[in-house]
């Protein structure tokens, strides 16, 4: 009886664990994937909007990295082990965290050298960003139903 009600408990809290992470991961999606579209849709002469929109990306990204480890930390301390990935959701697995490394990288590449940035250098950067992310997002759709 006692080890029935110890493992309900277990799974009510790698539920929350796993909300939260899921909290966390949304809400870096919605930064890498606004931040771009925003910056598009905005002249080229607004580049305050532009800064904070790019720092706003770069948390988005780090949130994304963040919480794709601590997916595989949950699951690791909460299952003892990590998740089998393979086939399509190992593709997909790979897409995603290459699209959030150089994603992180660029973003800090831009931030400490855009002064030096021509506005259509600039315009390919968010152009590149933007793709990014859509592939990220597309990989973690597969990723969600393939795993």
């Amino acid at each position: 009886m006692v080890e029935a009600v110890l493992q309900i408990e277990s799974s009510r809290m790698e539920n929350l664990i796993y909300t939260w992470v899921q909290i966390v991961h949304n809400f870096g999606a919605v930064a890498v994937i606004g931040s771009p579209a925003a910056a598009l849709s905005l002249s080229r002469q607004n580049q305050i909007v532009r800064y904070k929109l790019v720092w706003l990306m770069l948390l988005g990204w780090l949130a994304q990295g963040a919480s794709g480890i601590g997916f595989a930390l949950t699951s690791y301390t909460m299952k003892g082990a990590l998740l089998e990935v393979t086939g399509i959701a190992l593709g997909a697995l790979i897409l995603k965290v290459g699209c959030t490394f150089i994603g992180t990288v660029l973003t800090g590449f831009y931030l400490a050298t855009r002064l030096r940035w021509s506005a259509a250098r600039e315009h390919r950067m968010w152009q590149l960003m933007l793709l990014m992310t859509v592939s990220a997002i597309t990989a973690a759709a597969f990723l969600r139903w393939y795993l």
